[in-house]
């Protein structure tokens, strides 16, 4: 029997300070790798919230504020985390769970994690329908999996490997007439993952001949109104995703059953989706992106010198007399970015607003401030590494332009700054030429400049390494 690989999967289960990932933090996290064969390696480890864990969390986990205090923070393995699933299919029992809160600690840290998904209690549901219960725990007791340390990431992730195992080999059996077994499986759980509940007026044909491609897509209503207005790397992977969601609230169930149409804009790349969908969201006002209809971007970090001379950071709400160095959309963010920027540039809690003391920080007591917080290194020493931490968020140059994909392929993007100040983006084929700032002007549209897009080109220039860079001083 011919055996064709699998893709690799990483079945992975968190325990956290609660069920909101705006506002609770992981506390645990366990990953085991399966190659589609079996379980080839593993993952696990304690993670310091920073901050208390509810008693009635801690009663069900049985994981307790003194369990975490010496465990290492999320930034502090959120590399391992990136470097151990890249690749890899993010397979967990509830899979919205666990991936809405990876996501969320990685975008406090400014870095956007994504990786395909599946849920093995809808693979389950498929392929052993009729079970009384698919919780982890009755599941596995229904089909004879072993779990251990129940409420704990290391043993349901565990368990949750196992049943993964089981319901592969269970497929495999389903198609057994087929002349090769693994392709027959690899092509179920394929089709699983992208597996769409589409709305009444969608038909499956239409949601296929969407494009692979970079750009914006608009839900329209049965009138023609445009209702949301989105972006995506992969529009047609992305439609899919937001239909493959199986909605439970009113609201939700109203807003997928109002989709009567799908349009499309091809973009080229991410950062000029990005750019367009803002405007065309703040310029359209589509009924269901409410929120992105105001700025999503307002907490920002502040820079500020104390009566000693040293620099401080500190984050806060944005208002017109308080210009920010960078925006970030919620306080939650801004302290993750800025505990990033702590365990960066070794930089003090205390003088970062995010150690309340009259005397030293707390990384000062475990010897991992230097001391500015009590006077002990100087502002110049102190201040160097705030100016480093600053430069790598800011915009370094202040008129500049990136040039990058276009939306074929004898085509690039532009994106004018000037000034410090946005102006807009265009498409021009590769015979065009600029030797001047004014030159790559005249291939541009105006677009409106606001936090929001400052904020897009920050994030871009920070994360983004492929796309030209020319300045202009």
């Amino acid at each position: 029997m011919k055996r064709n690989a699998l893709p690799l999967y990483a079945i992975i289960d968190i325990e956290t300070t609660g069920g909101q990932p705006a506002q609770d933090r992981i506390t645990e996290i366990a990953i085991f790798i399966h190659d589609g064969y079996q379980i080839t390696d593993k993952f696990h480890t304690l993670v310091n919230p920073q901050r208390p864990i509810p008693y009635f969390i801690s009663n069900l986990t049985g994981i307790t504020d003194d369990m975490v205090k010496d465990a290492p923070k999320f930034h502090e393995v959120a590399k391992e985390i990136v470097q151990f699933t890249e690749g890899k299919i993010f397979v967990a029992h509830n899979v919205r769970f666990d991936y809405s809160f990876v996501k969320k600690e990685f975008a406090d840290l400014g870095y956007t994690y994504q990786r395909k998904t599946l849920c093995t209690v809808r693979l389950s549901r498929s392929l052993i329908p009729g079970l009384p219960s698919y919780s982890l725990g009755k599941l596995c007791k229904s089909i004879n999996i072993p779990l251990e340390l129940r409420h704990r990431a290391i043993g349901d992730a565990e368990a949750t490997a196992k049943l993964f195992d089981k319901l592969i080999k269970l497929n495999e059996k389903a198609v057994s007439g087929s002349e090769d077994i693994v392709t027959e499986s690899q092509k179920a759980l394929k089709n699983e993952v992208k597996t769409s509940l589409l709305p009444p007026a969608i038909k499956k044909d239409q949601v296929d001949a969407l494009p692979d491609k970079p750009g914006v897509y608009y839900f329209h209503d049965e009138k023609g109104e445009v209702i949301y207005v989105g972006k995506s790397i992969n529009i047609r992977k992305r439609i899919i995703q937001h239909f493959n969601i199986d909605y439970k609230s009113k609201k939700s169930i109203e807003f997928k059953n109002q989709i009567a149409y799908i349009t499309y804009e091809l973009m080229g790349n991410e950062l000029i989706a990005l750019l367009f969908e803002s405007d065309e969201i703040k310029r359209m006002k589509p009924h269901y992106n409410r929120q992105q209809r105001r700025s999503v971007f307002n907490t920002g970090i502040f820079a500020t010198v104390d009566d000693k001379g040293y620099k401080r950071l500190s984050f806060g709400r944005i208002n017109d007399e308080r210009v920010p160095l960078i925006a970030l959309s919620n306080h939650f963010k801004a302290k993750g970015f800025l505990y990033h920027m702590v365990g960066k540039y070794n930089l003090c809690q205390k003088l970062c607003d995010l150690y309340k003391s009259a005397g030293s920080c707390f990384d000062y007591q475990v010897h991992q401030c230097k001391g500015a917080c009590i006077g002990k290194e100087s502002p110049e020493e102190y201040n160097a590494r705030v100016e480093k931490a600053i430069e790598s968020f800011t915009y370094q140059h202040s008129s500049f332009v990136i040039i990058g994909k276009g939306r074929e392929a004898a085509e690039k993007s532009i994106v004018v700054v000037e000034n410090g100040r946005y102006l807009g983006f265009g498409f021009v084929d590769d015979s065009f030429s600029a030797s001047s700032l004014e030159d790559f002007k005249s291939g541009i549209k105006r677009y409106n400049d606001n936090k929001d897009i400052m904020q897009i080109i920050r994030n871009h220039l920070r994360t983004k390494t492929s796309d030209k860079l020319i300045v202009f001083e």
